[in-house]
């Protein structure tokens, strides 16, 4: 149906194979279950470990397999879509958390943490958003002060929206850790790396959302929170720097999941179609069906192609601000028109969540707000522009 992809290797489709059998039998079967408690059950983590899903690219020493690629993330993506589920917050523990550690933990952090992050016992989150703080991160207000003996933080604040908050073991914070100055903003920001037992770390409210059922998202405090300074991420200070430069894989893994939604839908509709019958014929054959899929299956492949040539880009270093910001706006767009229109070919069923086409409407929505609002990548593009 699609034009051949020369993105991925046997190596990846083997991968892809093991996954898409593993999802059949293990995750599809469960995942109302899933759906209703709010997220998969721990030990759901740790099988995801044994088939290897978390130590792709963690260096061999800490017991991964050292590749530095994006490319098996994107298989996951595409075969959690395909089959209309989630491995809950595995996104964001390999997606977001990961690189940062790669980039900035000492030997040290590496060495405490890494085997952990491999083996699920430890999962992860990154707390940015903040009650009043959105796109805007040199907004944040959540401070970390030195104690006098320099040996720890104390941590204050509110944070809101943290995908993975219910569950984790480890939490990167984004703190003040000296006040911005009007000249510079953006100065004065920190990561710590929080252990969630630790006394004054609280969970609130788990967020009921309207689509992203089993992935857990949490409003959290800290009501000072006693940090190691062993367990700042990098430098003091330079956390504003650290977020951008994660950003553009942040953005490239929600359009492949934008990719991957509007590929699913569009199977789903010619599925639908072509069962289901109307005044004596199938709905498949009258020709408002055939121009909106024919339509439909356009706007995937020019999603595909987007987000082909971005996943190449990326694994070479060259995936920049704004290549990630367009392709991410292109993609999630493209879901949402595309979904819609699938959803409506399946009338009244399409409204029903038992139908994967429902659950898919519902999750693509946030997909133009988290990693930065549709109108955040427009100003960047715009940017680029020189606008």
């Amino acid at each position: 149906m699609a034009m051949r992809r020369t993105v991925y290797t046997e190596d990846h489709e083997a991968f892809r194979a093991i996954l898409r059998d593993f999802i059949a039998k293990e995750v599809a079967p469960v995942y109302p279950e899933w759906e209703k408690a709010g997220h998969p059950p721990h030990e759901f983590y740790n099988r995801l470990a044994e088939l290897g899903v978390f130590g792709i690219e963690v260096p061999e020493e800490y017991g991964g397999a050292g590749l530095s690629t994006f490319k098996y993330q994107a298989v996951v993506i595409e075969e959690t879509t395909r089959a209309g589920v989630t491995f809950g917050t595995t996104t964001v523990h390999v997606g977001l958390i990961l690189p940062y550690l790669l980039a900035y933990a000492t030997d040290e952090q590496k060495a405490r943490w890494l085997p952990k992050f491999i083996s699920g016992e430890l999962m992860t989150a990154i707390a940015m958003t903040e009650p009043g703080t959105g796109s805007d991160l040199a907004g944040i207000q959540t401070t970390a002060k030195l104690t006098d003996d320099g040996r720890h933080y104390v941590l204050n604040g509110a944070k809101t929206f943290i995908t993975g908050g219910v569950l984790a073991d480890l939490v990167l914070v984004v703190a003040r850790t000296a006040p911005a100055t009007p000249e510079d903003r953006r100065g004065g920001l920190s990561i710590l790396c929080v252990d969630t037992k630790s006394p004054g770390y609280s969970v609130g409210r788990k967020l009921d959302k309207i689509g992203l059922k089993t992935s857990d998202t949490a409003e959290l405090a800290f009501n000072d929170v006693l940090v190691p300074v062993e367990d700042l991420l990098g430098e003091a200070g330079q956390g504003f720097s650290y977020l951008t430069h994660n950003l553009p894989q942040e953005r490239l893994a929600i359009a492949v999941g934008g990719y991957a939604s509007a590929e699913a839908a569009l199977r789903f509709a010619l599925d639908y179609v072509r069962e289901r019958t109307v005044f004596g014929t199938s709905v498949a054959s009258f020709q408002n069906t055939k121009f909106v899929l024919a339509e439909c299956a356009t706007e995937v492949e020019a999603a595909q192609c987007m987000v082909d040539r971005a996943l190449e880009l990326h694994d070479a270093g060259e995936l920049t601000v704004a290549d990630a910001a367009k392709v991410k706006l292109f993609c999630t767009e493209v879901a949402g028109r595309v979904i819609d229109k699938c959803l409506q070919l399946h009338g009244g069923y399409g409204y029903i969540t038992e139908f994967p086409i429902a659950r898919l409407y519902a999750d693509t929505r946030v997909s133009r707000i988290y990693g930065g609002t549709s109108e955040v990548m427009k100003t960047i593009i715009a940017k680029s522009l020189g606008l």
